[in-house]
């Protein structure tokens, strides 16, 4: 089928060039030309396995293109995906003036029957609005309607997520909407959970808000843990073994971030508060996540006088591995307070530094400096304190005993509970972790 894809991020990208992997002709559009380029070139803008693999043999093979020409990729569509942005407003709710102008270039655009899919996370409702919208503002006398598809994917597995999806799926208003989704969906040989539109936008929210609560849950506990004396990881292995429970979202640590849990949570307790209804367990959730982020700093101010002065050495800037986004990452709530004390940092990251840089340029940043390094090896020598913020593979390589023979000061706190409690303590480390 003919499938145009809105937005080239996260969503819209890997959908697009997923969409061409199983055979489907695809044109994705976005409306920076210098990333249109690129992207032609099979640069991928995201860091993400294995995309700009499929990007370029896609694009050999014809099946994946690229515009900013949006009228001409949106006029003879069977289906147009939208996957741009819906970024969290100050109150809480969702930003949807990028779905809107979408919306409307569509209507504007679109000369014959068209499935206009949103895959972008939108409260609950927004899909009747944006066919409403479409409708007000469509030229042709043509067939429209809307219906959605929320992603599930996570970043640094986007490829893997979408391919190997536990399940997808749609949500339609008629049998129409649902045939086409199935035909798209068919090469993917995945199971297809067919739903009303209401109920696909709710089970995204849902979805995500569940993962979020049982990361605050853990991380509640972790911090009893260390009040009576348990350990986190051998409570939550203990918990693992019961099939209601799982095994998955159970590490404690410096809380979550990215580009979903954070902004969902957020989303849905607004939603509940339009509704009249307080959502105490989110509300709970997103509390805990916010006190948990700064939490090894809280440790550390407690431990030492001051940072003022102090090589700092960080390690990991990203708010998981995998990835170069920063959004919601610990290192951005941390790395401010550090500077505003005067700390010297050192920070290392794989591939998030170059995102970072723009936030926080090399050099002084208020009262503080920062320098970026290029192994974490760099960034402990000679450091008074080490934090642990991303459990990146190379920063997992760091033995116990490179901190005590390389560190002014061995003290090191660890938001991902990479280190063995005992092979530290040999190391003579002075060793601070979450929930043990």
């Amino acid at each position: 089928m003919k499938i145009a894809v809105a937005g080239t991020g996260y969503v819209g990208l890997v959908a697009g060039v997923c969409f061409a992997e199983v055979g489907h002709d695809v044109i994705c559009v976005d409306i920076d030309e210098d990333k249109i380029k690129s992207m032609k070139k099979g640069i991928s803008p995201i860091y993400e396995n294995d995309l700009e693999d499929l990007m370029k043999k896609n694009y050999a093979a014809g099946r994946l293109n690229y515009t900013t020409d949006f009228k001409s990729a949106y006029k003879d569509a069977d289906a147009v995906f939208i996957g741009v942005g819906t970024p969290e407003q100050i109150d809480g709710s969702a930003n949807l003036s990028h779905i809107a102008t979408v919306a409307r270039q569509i209507a504007e655009s679109v000369e014959q029957d068209c499935l206009v899919v949103v895959k972008s996370t939108v409260p609950v409702g927004t899909n009747d609005k944006v066919e409403q919208f479409i409708h007000d503002f469509l030229i042709n006398k043509v067939k429209v309607e809307v219906a959605s598809n929320p992603e599930f994917l996570a970043q640094g597995s986007a490829v893997h997520d979408t391919l190997q999806a536990a399940r997808i799926i749609i949500g339609t208003e008629s049998k129409w909407a649902e045939e086409i989704l199935m035909k798209i969906y068919k090469p993917f040989k995945l199971p297809v959970v067919s739903v009303n539109r209401r109920s696909a936008e709710m089970i995204k929210y849902a979805s995500n808000d569940f993962l979020a609560l049982k990361i605050s849950y853990m991380n509640d506990i972790a911090n009893l843990c260390e009040l009576v004396g348990a350990d986190i990881q051998a409570v939550a292995n203990g918990m693992s073994y019961d099939d209601r429970i799982g095994s998955k979202f159970l590490n404690a640590g410096i809380g979550y971030g990215g580009s979903c849990f954070p902004k969902d949570t957020k989303a849905l307790e607004y939603l509940a508060k339009q509704h009249g209804y307080n959502l105490r367990t989110v509300k709970s959730a997103i509390d805990v996540n916010n006190d948990q982020k700064t939490i090894l700093f809280k440790k550390a101010s407690k431990r030492l006088i001051t940072f003022s002065g102090l090589k700092i050495a960080v390690l990991g800037l990203t708010f998981k591995p995998g990835t170069d986004d920063l959004r919601e990452s610990p290192s951005l709530d941390n790395i401010p307070l550090l500077l505003e004390q005067g700390a010297d940092i050192y920070a290392y990251d794989p591939v998030g530094a170059d995102n970072f840089k723009h936030v926080y340029p090399e050099g002084k940043n208020g009262n503080g400096n920062i320098t970026y390094v290029k192994n974490p090896k760099e960034a402990v020598k000679d450091a008074n304190v080490c934090f642990i913020f991303t459990e990146w593979e190379q920063i997992k390589a760091v033995k116990p005993a490179d901190y005590k023979k390389l560190m002014r000061t061995p003290l090191v706190y660890d938001g991902r509970n990479i280190h063995d409690l005992k092979k530290m303590l040999k190391a003579e480390v002075e060793y601070y972790s979450v929930g043990r």
